[in-house]
């Protein structure tokens, strides 16, 4: 997997965690492991200005998923092998995030690592428009999120 993050929040960011769990998801869900994924971080402003120029909603937000191809878990429908790919862009903005997990109760790298989680499921195609897809995107980004943790926590 080629994951590569570009911290333009202004925020000290663990950037090895979004990769590893990245990496994992990828992994997991069948995904080539030649495929290309860009993580940005970016502050309050820039996450409210995509928010508003992409899906017209006032205010910042969390994550936001641009996929470049239209893939499925082991790479394009249309290919006879599934072959390299660049899946897209994740977009997560670190303060929003810090907010969200004081109010959840848990730890920044813990949301950090659930909203990269959450990003790699829609570039897959996974979405929570309605309560059917979220219950299965949720349920498999916490399936995906635990098992990370427990590889994790074997490997250290």
């Amino acid at each position: 997997m080629s994951i590569e993050v570009a911290n333009e929040s202004g925020m000290d960011v663990d950037e090895t965690i979004l990769i590893d769990v990245a990496t994992y998801v990828l992994q997991r869900m069948d995904v080539h492991p030649a495929a290309e994924l860009a993580i940005t971080l970016v502050d309050l402003d820039a996450i409210e200005q995509l928010h508003v120029q992409w899906l017209d909603l006032p205010g910042p937000t969390d994550v936001m998923s641009f996929p470049m191809d239209e893939l499925t878990p082991g790479g394009r429908p249309d290919a006879v092998q599934p072959g390299p790919a660049m899946l897209g862009d994740i977009v997560i903005c670190p303060q929003f995030a810090a907010d969200q997990a004081k109010r959840a109760g848990h730890g920044a790298g813990h949301e950090m690592a659930l909203l990269t989680v959450h990003g790699v499921l829609h570039l897959l195609g996974y979405d929570h428009a309605t309560a059917a897809e979220e219950q299965e995107m949720f349920s498999l980004q916490n399936a995906l999120l635990a098992e990370w943790y427990d590889q994790r926590d074997s490997r250290v």
